[in-house]
């Protein structure tokens, strides 16, 4: 009989244990949320749950399930669900040292493709939301 009482007392401090540390979890996945909607404005680079990396244009923090809109490349507009975004990325710290860079210019060559003195040039999430929402004003 005593055996029986050790082992409801085991499994006892087992059921509390295991109730606390699910709170603790639950607790922290919470906050990692709310810091997570309060990075996520315009213009921020995030990481898709897919592994495509994008820019935030639109994204409404009351209703999560209206879509978020992401800026994979320039001119190209998805729209994924709020919980798609897995993270935000932050930019690392570069640090520059005081060294001298000296620029040497190259005389132009002659053969060169004609597609690559035209670099497209590089659309703001403000100019992107901009250019939507003329294009759905001219429909």
């Amino acid at each position: 009989m005593p055996m029986e009482i050790v082992l409801f007392g085991l499994l006892a401090v087992l059921i509390v244990f295991m109730f606390f540390n699910t709170r603790k979890r639950q607790k922290q996945m919470k906050a990692e949320q709310e810091e997570k909607a309060s990075k996520t404005v315009p213009g921020v680079k995030v990481l898709l749950q897919g592994g495509i990396y994008g820019t935030i244009v639109a994204y409404d923090h009351e209703d999560l399930d209206s879509p978020a809109l992401v800026e994979i490349a320039p001119g190209t507009v998805i729209e994924v669900h709020s919980q798609a975004i897995l993270r935000i990325v932050e930019p690392k710290d570069v640090v520059v040292e005081d060294e001298t860079v000296e620029v040497v210019e190259e005389a132009p060559v002659e053969d060169a493709a004609p597609e690559a003195a035209a670099a497209p040039s590089i659309e703001t999430a403000e100019e992107t939301r901009a250019r939507l929402e003329r294009d759905a004003d001219d429909k």
